[in-house]
């Protein structure tokens, strides 16, 4: 009778530690194409809708509109807008309490801002590190199932008077079947994590310039913007 080396069949009679280790695995990889699919959504919603907000913002609207616009629709905002609004909170609190310099009103702002890029960029990189971790330790884990069942299958070929490659196969196929799904866990983690770390570094690197570039609006507007009801008028056109 030829034996059945499905990979179903070989994980039915594999050893306890050896099902253990492939249960892990698999459940790793599910773990990690979940979150890879919910980065990538993310990614993407988060790319649409700093483009649709620095359209708005780089098409000459008031300034005091765009922060009323930002605020009304702060939880699904984009990382950028909510930076903007942080920076303009700001600024309004120093002025509402009289701070008239100019430097510490753009100091302020500045910071705010800052403040705001580091929660924004960590929320972008929540499950970076599962991804990481996944990419990194799964095929050790599956090393681990491998060795462990060549040795349980060695051990039991010690004990039989004839050995044949039938008897041999068997348990070396099982013992490889934890590698395979260790990689198959494995790569597509590290690919996703690569991808997506680029992906935030190029989103980061967008938002320090938009502060960078608001920050200079605001300079060129600050003596305007200090005065009561000045605000509705200033606007970002032709900071580029």
């Amino acid at each position: 009778m030829k034996p059945d080396f499905s990979v179903i069949q070989l994980m039915l009679e594999a050893t306890w530690v050896v099902q253990a280790v492939v249960l892990l695995l698999i459940l790793a990889s599910i773990l990690s194409w979940a979150a890879i699919f919910r980065k990538g959504l993310l990614l993407r919603r988060v790319q649409r809708l700093s483009d649709e907000f620095e359209r708005d913002f780089w098409s000459g609207g008031q300034l005091s509109e765009l922060y009323q616009a930002a605020l009304q629709r702060a939880p699904e905002a984009s990382p950028t807008e909510r930076i903007f609004a942080s920076g303009m909170r700001e600024f309004h609190k120093l002025r509402d309490r009289r701070v008239s310099q100019p430097e510490a009103l753009l100091d302020g702002a500045r910071r705010a801002m800052r403040a705001s890029l580091q929660r924004e960029v960590d929320a972008l990189e929540a499950n970076m590190s599962f991804l990481g971790s996944v990419g990194s330790v799964a095929p050790y884990v599956g090393l681990f199932g491998t060795v462990w069942g060549i040795m349980h299958a060695f051990t039991g070929i010690g004990a039989m008077a004839q050995v044949t490659l039938a008897v041999v196969a068997p348990g070396i196929a099982e013992a490889l079947v934890a590698t395979a799904i260790s990689l198959f866990a494995a790569i597509p983690a590290v690919v996703a994590y690569n991808r997506f770390a680029h992906d935030i570094d190029r989103a980061a690197n967008r938002m320090e310039s938009f502060i960078d570039e608001f920050s200079n609006i605001l300079q060129r507007n600050v003596a305007t913007l200090g005065q009561p009801g000045a605000a509705a008028s200033a606007s970002p056109v032709g900071a580029r």
